[in-house]
């Protein structure tokens, strides 16, 4: 299939040239360019806020039925145009056919999950004297700024839509300007589906220049962004500026702590295709393999066997296990990682080099007994990289997996059932799947503590997150 004519949706018009500053998509297994992304002026983003505030006034009034119906009728769509959503995504992002095509399942899930979520926002009324009567109620924010970035360009800009749109909130998406086109994708369905135009909008631009401007407004109530603790924590100072709510889903560094009670192929043969998912780009990925003595050769012997047999290639081959990496900066960054990692002591097993010179390739790649003041021990190295470290007893590997500032996902395995409860309850992060790895759903909260961020995407808390409370007393 062709890759389709890039452009921005602001009230229902596709908005294309004109003038305007543009940006070289790239396919990242060829290094081609895919097309030009128009890029927002002041006017464009003023032009979608004043839509978003005539959308809010819209669809804060409309009723769960008309909003169910919506989200519905998106899902259906998008499973009808899985194929050619999918084939975007991994032109645009590099992941594989297969994870682009689950990754529309994620968005149908959620879409539906959100229609029922859309009926069951629930106020209460209070206990009073009679004559009077007090009640609690929960109502749209009002226009939310929601910020995706590339490395699910399906799932990403599905979940910044759903929720506010479940809500009753208008919504002004900026998703990355390296995947484009699957967000308009999951745009048009919804629109398709019968969502007022002024509703929803897509935009594109200089991040920082969008940002500012889209924050600044007094429009804006709300801001949901998925990206960087760096960035996070930039746009947190500017949504201050005027109270505004947000959630924010920030960066990780998963650790993965492995027991000496469980069965090691089995843990290799889950955490393996885990970590190399879409090419390590994955804020919830296992990172930090913290194994306890007694178990850690066999892991790591099996863990670089496994890792030098996957097969790396373009991702719309379906031979392909694992894509390129997304855009130039990755493949640098890994190399700066593993580069520091090795100067310090640490042992490169398998990979640690690029593929080819065309496209953005890098092998999969372990280290181990790399010292804890390593770069890649302390900044998430978002990329096709295991550390597997060493450690004593469950004391020490639990004070290795909270040593971080960060807490969006870790990782347990152990068959002592006294032992899961323990590492449950003691382990700082936001997400935990013990003896698993699949730890969110539609409808389960998905959302970091510490620096990994606040507030919650999915499940009923991301409906919620798109709310205000108010009480009302009447005498």
């Amino acid at each position: 299939m062709a890759y389709p004519e890039l452009c921005m949706i602001i009230d229902g018009e596709r908005v294309t040239g004109g003038g305007r500053r543009t940006h070289a998509v790239v396919n990242p297994a060829t290094g081609e360019t895919l097309g030009e992304l128009p890029l927002a002026s002041a006017a464009d983003l003023d032009r979608a806020l004043e839509t978003a505030a005539r959308g809010f006034r819209i669809w804060r009034d409309s009723t769960p039925q008309q909003r169910a119906a919506v989200l519905q009728g998106a899902a259906r769509l998008m499973l009808e145009r899985q194929e050619d959503i999918a084939r975007v995504a991994t032109m645009e992002e590099g992941k594989t056919i297969g994870e682009a095509r689950i990754e529309v399942l994620m968005n149908v899930g959620l879409f539906n999950f959100y229609a029922g979520e859309a009926a069951r926002l629930y106020g209460r009324s209070l206990v009073r004297p009679a004559g009077t009567r007090s009640t609690v109620t929960w109502e749209p924010v009002g226009p939310v700024a929601a910020f995706a970035p590339w490395n699910f360009p399906i799932g990403n800009p599905g979940r910044k839509l759903g929720a506010p749109i479940a809500a009753g909130c208008s919504v002004i998406l900026k998703s990355a300007e390296e995947t484009p086109a699957s967000a308009i994708a999951v745009l048009q369905c919804l629109l398709d589906a019968g969502l007022p135009k002024e509703v929803a909008q897509a935009v594109f631009g200089v991040p920082d220049e969008v940002s500012r401007h889209l924050l600044g407004s007094p429009v804006i109530r709300k801001l949901s962004f998925t990206g960087s603790t760096v960035i996070g924590k930039h746009l947190a100072k500017l949504a201050a500026e005027d109270m505004k709510r947000t959630t924010m889903e920030l960066g990780g560094h998963g650790p993965v702590l492995v027991f000496d009670d469980v069965d090691v192929d089995q843990v290799l043969d889950t955490m393996v295709p885990a970590k190399f998912r879409n090419a390590g780009q994955v804020c919830v990925s296992p990172t930090r393999f913290i194994v306890q003595e007694d178990v850690f050769d066999r892991f790591r012997q099996g863990f670089a066997e496994r890792a030098a047999r996957l097969v790396v290639g373009d991702g719309l081959d379906p031979a392909s296990q694992m894509g390129p990496m997304a855009n130039p900066r990755r493949p640098d960054a890994m190399e700066r990682l593993i580069g520091d990692a090795v100067a310090r002591g640490g042992k490169l097993h398998t990979g640690g080099e690029r593929i080819g010179n065309r496209g953005f390739f890098y092998r999969p790649t372990l280290l181990s007994e790399v010292p804890l003041d390593a770069d890649i021990l302390n900044e998430e190295p978002f990329g096709p990289v295991a550390i597997a470290n060493p450690f004593a007893n469950e004391e020490a590997m639990i004070a290795e997996a909270n040593r971080l500032p960060y807490g969006l996902a870790a990782y347990a395995w152990t068959q002592d059932a006294k032992r899961q409860r323990r590492l449950a309850r003691e382990v700082e992060s936001g997400m935990v799947g013990i003896n698993t790895t699949m730890i969110g759903g539609a409808d389960a909260p998905f959302g970091g503590v510490k620096w990994s961020g606040h507030g919650s995407e999915d499940g009923p808390e991301g409906v919620q997150a798109c709310l205000v409370v108010k009480a009302v007393h009447e005498g």
